[in-house]
């Protein structure tokens, strides 16, 4: 006589948690990584403003325009700059919200919707 072993087969039990480890797992991996994006969006975002302000501060320098004029033209002043290729582009944040230039005093304030911002006093 032979003695056949017989094969345990994997229960329904035991797939039910494997699964559910690996969603656990995944759903850590997905926490952490959103912290990440969030850092990359800022980064980009303060990035873009940084750059609004600089090019808008050049063009006050080497034209005669005022700050108010620059406010009210800086999508031309954007656009036209050889130090973007599409400076509309830098007028939406991150987060695709909206970039305000303002003044304060004799400097530009530029702020995306989150509240970052660059020039003025900070």
């Amino acid at each position: 006589m032979k003695n056949k072993r017989k094969k345990r087969a994997v229960t329904l039990i035991e797939i039910m948690i494997v699964i559910v480890l690996i969603g656990l797992i995944g759903g850590a991996l997905a926490f952490n990584m959103r912290g990440s994006l969030d850092k990359g969006q800022k980064f980009k975002s303060e990035q873009n403003l940084s750059k609004v302000y600089d090019i808008l501060m050049m063009e006050y320098a080497v034209s005669s325009k005022s700050l108010d004029e620059i406010i009210s033209q800086k999508e031309q002043i954007l656009n036209d700059s050889p130090l973007t290729k599409e400076g509309e582009k830098l007028l939406r944040d991150a987060w695709r919200g909206d970039v305000t230039v303002g003044k304060e005093g004799d400097d530009l304030v530029i702020k995306d919707s989150k509240g970052n911002q660059a020039g003025g006093v900070q």
